[in-house]
Order: structure tokens, then sequence, then C-alpha cells
């Protein structure tokens, strides 16, 4: 079969999942449940084929891109360990068996997570700035070796008193840095 026999097939496809006329899930469930004998299917199997090649190729030949790559696996393994460790009832299981079910939890799950980030960020900020202001040199590349995953001083155990009277602390917004 000559390399270009479904490029008209396969860019009319891909236009009309750009202008909205046809979702990307709707053309994958259709080659997923209809017959694999489909050769758009077969030609879009190959481009994906491809495609994956030549970033292997690149990442394989460039160092940046691995270094790229392999930080941004880790900042989201860091995170993802910091919502499970959120998330410890039942033994951190989703108990219910329904989709939108077990899409909520995680929703709820990854919200307090971003609610116990939010409040590492804003003392770290205050403790940065107040180092700063005792004359303490504070770079980015300090800041950098810090993380907004720790959880020693959260306590997920036991139980809270809720004083609705007690005036909330301003979050700090600016970070003198050099």
């Amino acid at each position: 079969m000559p390399p270009l026999v479904h490029y008209a097939d396969m860019m009319r496809t891909a236009m009309s999942v750009k202008a909205g006329k046809i979702t990307a899930s709707t053309i994958l469930r259709r080659f997923g449940t209809k017959n694999r004998k489909n050769k758009l299917y077969f030609a879009f199997r190959e481009l994906g084929r491809v495609v994956r090649t030549m970033f292997l190729l690149e990442y394989i030949t460039d160092v940046d891109l691995r270094k790229t790559i392999q930080a941004a696996t880790c900042k989201s393994e860091e995170f993802n360990e910091f919502a499970r460790w959120l998330f410890f009832a039942n033994g951190g299981k989703i108990p219910a068996n329904l989709r939108h079910e077990q899409s909520k939890i995680v929703k709820y799950n990854h919200l307090l997570a971003n609610f116990a980030i939010l409040y590492n960020v804003n003392a770290m900020t205050e403790v940065f700035n107040q180092l700063k202001s005792e004359g303490y040199n504070i770079t980015r590349d300090i800041m950098a070796e810090f993380s907004p995953y720790h959880t020693e001083h959260l306590g997920r155990l036991g139980s809270f008193e809720l004083d609705l009277t007690k005036q909330v602390k301003p979050m700090t917004f600016e970070l003198l840095v050099d």
C-alpha cells in the first residue's frame, strides 16, 4: 500500500476534531469497537507508531529532555504521595463502585491536597520573608530546595476545635527574593 493513500481521510478526520464537529473520544471509540480491518484505523495506528518512534529517538539523544521529564515525573509522584497520605480512610481505597462517585472522591482529595499545599506555601513564604528581613540571603535556588508537600505539622487524626471568633490572618502573597 502506498504511504499516503489515507492522508486525505486522516486530514479530514483531524480537521473535524479541530473544528469540533466530532470529538477525538468518539473517533477512538469507533476505532475500538468497529471491525479492526478499517484502513483508516491502521493508518492512524501506523502514524502513532512513527510519532512514538520519533519521540523515543529524541528522548534517547536529548539529555535535557530526559532531565525535564524525570523532574516532572518526580514532582507528579511527590504530589500523588502527598494526596495518598491525606486520603487515609478505608486504607486509601475508594469504596464506591460508581464512576461518578469515584471521580468525586478523587476530586475532593485533590482539593484537600491543594488546600494543604496552599497552607504550606503561605507558611514557607512567611518564613522566607522573615529570614530575608533578618539579613539572610534568600535566593530562588535556595527556595527550590524546599517542597510544599510536608506533612509533619498536619494533624489528620484527632479532634479539632473550630473557633469561628478567631480572626483569620491574611495570606502573604509577596515574596522578597533576589
